[in-house]
């Protein structure tokens, strides 16, 4: 085969690849609406397409595989057939044979000995049979057939021979050379698909992959000149490093686009997966798909292909329930799965949710015990949402039977691991009879990234810019950090935002002086990593960090600075969890409100009060000292016996009641207190220490943490010291033994 003749053949292959890649979805949302007319129009100009350049090229089977399909697909077209099951399944199973011996045909050059002669008969058997005719539709516009459309309802009556001429003189007619046959493609087709003949090229993937890593030198290059440009005198040295700089971020960013896929590039595969699943196990289920041009690299569009595969087969088989089950549940009998996808924070957010029946908490919970994971008494103090973590253990299943999709406990813990070797992180919310989501936090690219280097205890370390909200500089060493209870905390803005400080999270042996606060923001909370100084901000080439430090969950990769010096790439997630900020068992601080920043200090040792909105709209005060931890209680944790709220934390099952039941109630008609709603992800809480143990009471919110001051008036009811005036308004001071006698009460 000549050089001219090979490259249309690699050109027909990679573009009836794409084609079909788009016929499978579009057949699978024709079985949904078998009136959707241009999708229809679109699978048979792909397959007339196909058919024909397979007669230009010489390929006798393929183009017999090919023509036996457009038959059955024209009289679709011209509303001889009506969609069915039945067709739908042997298109189906026409575009995998199809791309078979498209591979063949790649692999060696010709289109294999399989003829498919039960595929080409079935087809054939449907284009004669099928359902009752139904009324042609009529063309958009109301004019006559589009061109390739009289040329395809001509071609089928004819032999495969006689349809790849007519194919060949269509190709012929439009205007490019004869012998792309393929670059000619039929009316209608959209100018993104034309190939090369629209501007577009195609280029090894290799190839792209080395200049990525050279254009990735140049930029550790550019920031060793840079670096040496700042210490010289030089005005044109460093005018010509000004236009260096200037170059190699341009370059940068216009290469970098051509690494930028759409997720869709993933996701096109699904409805089709999800179809044939749902069959087979009985089931119905709808896919939906948001974001689906949100694009990533294509290093992570590869590496998470196979994982978003695992979970939406999870999805259909252990989520979506089967119509009769779902029918007794009050559900409609077609299962939901959606597929959404996202830019948020510099990262890409994708999420699979299905509303099925949610995990199986308490077959999870029993699992666990079996298996040793937990004891009887942790799995049962632990929530909906921490169990639900435990689906990433290795070899993990909660599955009755062993079947060929799924039971083997073989899947989860894999695709978290790959996951989080692309430093993407996964995290599960299940809700009881509703639905779970999977959801994924993946970076925008693995390449070059704009970071902070910041030093601490003598070392440089570098954070993504991405996650970084704002940089705080302190007074002096530590200079305005405050002490709740042992946890730091920083006021900024009217809130106590959580500190960690990264030399006692890295636990380096000298300790740093604590200049700056790096304020972070991740999805579900924010706080503050404090270290010594702020040394630069600058693009990095993100290097993989070596084998033995592969396991260190506060570090996500490693990169070359200007002067030679190897520096770390913190994962702020995992810097969080090692700091206790996030993560389970988590030492949550509850968010201040309304508090001024200018108030007064407080003097060490000094007594403070923890002003709190109640839960019936007053304004309430208890000692600080008798408070032992603020919490923030996800819903799904407190649950109900008999009269009484109890709330599981930390492995204890606290007894709980709103702060407004606890005190009598003085009005005449008493307020009602805002109770909990389905719809509350987490609810404010305090913990208190009484005579019989700890206890927890339910606020509106937390205000503030003031000086105490005098007592302006007399209890004004029991479980009340007195009032005070705190920030212009009275506020009750509460007696927490008083609160602690009343809780202890049956029936509170």
């Amino acid at each position: 085969m000549d050089e001219e003749l090979q490259a249309i053949l690699q050109e027909f292959l990679a573009e009836s690849g794409e084609a079909l890649d788009q016929v499978e979805n579009d057949l699978v949302a024709l079985e949904r609406d078998p009136h959707d007319l241009e999708a229809l129009r679109r699978i048979f100009r792909a397959m007339h397409t196909i058919k024909g350049t397979c007669g230009f090229l010489g390929l006798a089977r393929l183009e017999r595989v090919a023509h036996a399909g457009e038959g059955l697909l024209a009289r679709l077209r011209d509303g001889e057939l009506a969609m069915t099951e039945e067709i739908a399944s042997a298109l189906l199973a026409l575009v995998d044979a199809v791309r078979g011996m498209l591979a063949e045909v790649e692999r060696t050059g010709t289109d294999g000995s399989d003829g498919h002669d039960e595929l080409v008969a079935l087809l054939g058997r449907l284009k004669e049979g099928g359902a009752a005719p139904r009324e042609a539709p009529a063309e958009a516009g109301g004019g006559a057939a589009p061109r390739e459309a009289r040329t395809g309802a001509a071609a089928e009556e004819g032999s495969p021979a006689q349809a790849g001429a007519s194919a060949e003189a269509a190709a012929a007619e439009a205007p490019a050379p004869p012998e792309s046959a393929e670059a000619a493609p039929a009316a209608g087709t959209p100018p993104a698909a034309r190939g090369s003949a629209e501007g577009h090229i195609r280029v090894d993937v290799a190839l792209l992959d080395r200049l990525m890593n050279l254009v990735g030198e140049l930029v550790l290059t550019r920031n060793q000149i840079q670096q040496f440009a700042d210490e010289e005198e030089d005005g044109t040295f460093s005018r010509a490093v000004h236009r260096l700089d200037l170059i190699t971020r341009e370059l940068q960013q216009e290469f970098m686009k051509t690494r930028m896929q759409p997720v869709s590039n993933v996701w096109s595969k699904f409805p089709r997966v999800v179809r044939d699943l749902a069959r087979e196990a009985g089931k119905r289920v709808r896919v939906e798909m948001e974001g689906k041009e949100t694009e990533l690299d294509r290093s992570l569009i590869e590496a998470i292909r196979d994982p978003l595969t695992h979970l939406v087969r999870n999805a259909v088989d252990h989520g979506i329930e089967a119509p009769e089950e779902r029918r007794a549940r009050g559900k409609p009998e077609e299962g939901l799965l959606r597929l959404s996808a996202r830019h948020e924070g510099g990262h890409v957010v994708i999420e699979i949710e299905d509303d099925g029946g949610g995990l199986p908490t308490e077959r999870i919970r029993r699992k666990a015990v079996e298996r040793g994971l937990l004891s009887g008494e942790q799995a049962a103090a632990m929530g909906e949402q921490e169990l639900a973590q435990l689906i990433f253990q290795p070899g993990f299943s909660t599955a009755e039977k062993v079947t060929k999709i799924s039971g083997r406990g073989v899947g989860m813990d894999v695709v978290k691991t790959n996951i989080e070797t692309y430093g993407g992180t996964i995290e599960v919310d299940s809700r009881a009879g509703r639905g779970t989501t999977v959801r994924i936090h993946l970076p925008l690219t693995l390449a070059i990234m704009p970071a902070l280097v910041v030093a601490c205890a003598g070392q440089r370390f570098a954070v993504p810019q991405a996650s970084i909200a704002e940089l705080i500089g302190l007074a002096g060493a530590g200079q305005g950090i405050e002490w709740l209870h042992g946890a730091p905390v920083y006021r900024l803005r009217g809130q106590l935002l959580p500190l960690a400080f990264l030399d006692r999270v890295l636990g380096l042996r000298e300790r740093g002086e604590g200049g700056h606060i790096v304020v972070i923001r991740t999805e579900r909370r924010a706080f503050g990593l404090v270290v010594d100084d702020v040394v630069a901000s600058q693009e990095i080439v993100v290097k993989p960090l070596p084998r033995l430090l592969k396991g260190v969950h506060e570090f996500a990769g490693c990169t070359i600075m200007g002067d030679g010096r190897v520096v770390v790439i913190l994962d702020v997630l995992g810097v969080a969890q090692r700091g206790g900020l996030v993560g389970e068992g988590a030492q949550h601080v509850v968010a201040m409100r309304a508090g001024p920043e200018e108030g007064p200090a407080v003097e060490a040792g000094a007594a403070r009060w923890l002003v709190v909105d109640s839960t019936d709209g007053g304004r309430m005060a208890l000692p600080l000292e008798e408070v032992v931890r603020l919490e923030e209680l996800p819903r799904e944790q407190i649950d109900r016996a008999g009269e009484r709220l109890m709330a599981r934390c930390r492995g204890q099952i606290l007894p709980l009641a709103h702060i407004a039941d606890l005190v009598e109630e003085r009005r005449r008609r008493a307020r009602a207190p805002r109770r909990l709603e389905e719809g509350d992800a987490a609810v404010p809480a305090i913990v208190c220490a009484g005579a019989g143990g700890e206890f927890a009471v339910l606020v509106e919110g937390v205000v503030d943490i003031v000086p105490a001051v005098p007592l302006k008036g007399p209890p004004t009811r029991g479980g009340v010291r007195g009032t005070a005036v705190v920030h212009d308004r009275v506020t009750e001071v509460v007696d927490t033994a008083w609160l602690a006698a009343r809780m202890a009460e049956a029936g509170v």
